[in-house]
């Protein structure tokens, strides 16, 4: 063996020792010694909490030539944050209320015409002016429907 091999492996075994002492010694440092490595995020998102406000039924009305009654069924789920969770709560029997009278507007033909995203955007609008005309801030950022049957 040359004299270059021998300082080249030992220069090879020096560089790897260092390198694992120095991965030792940062990771045996306590967490709040290595909080600098990790970012903070710079806004805190706020976790969303779901109220469900299950079988809202409302009878469609009759086309022209419709002989039998036309359902709807709706579950829907109102996003709302931690603070916001129990007036939400609260509200359910008003939010009932202006659902139902929302949805059964509509005759069979235009409710079987119309897609899910159609009929929250709907119910986001008449929650929005209900909390409009009673002065009073929503408790919730959405409404999403998360079952829709229409018979």
């Amino acid at each position: 063996m040359s004299i270059k091999s021998i300082f080249a492996f030992a220069g090879v075994a020096l560089l790897s020792g260092a390198l694992a002492a120095g991965a030792m010694w940062r990771f045996s440092q306590p967490a709040t010694a290595r909080a600098p490595l990790v970012k903070k995020a710079e806004t805190v998102k706020r976790a969303n909490r779901y109220v469900t406000l299950d079988k809202v039924i409302v009878m469609l009305r009759r086309g022209p030539r419709d002989t039998g009654p036309h359902y709807l069924a709706a579950d829907l789920v109102l996003a709302t944050t931690d603070e916001k969770e129990r007036t939400t709560k609260e509200h359910l029997p008003m939010l009932r209320s202006v659902a139902v009278r929302a949805l059964s507007g509509y005759a069979m033909p235009a409710a079987a015409e119309m897609t899910v995203e159609q009929y929250a955007d709907q119910l986001n609008k008449t929650f929005e002016a209900s909390y409009a005309k009673d002065k009073a801030d929503k408790p919730f950022s959405e409404v999403m429907i998360s079952k829709l049957i229409i018979e």
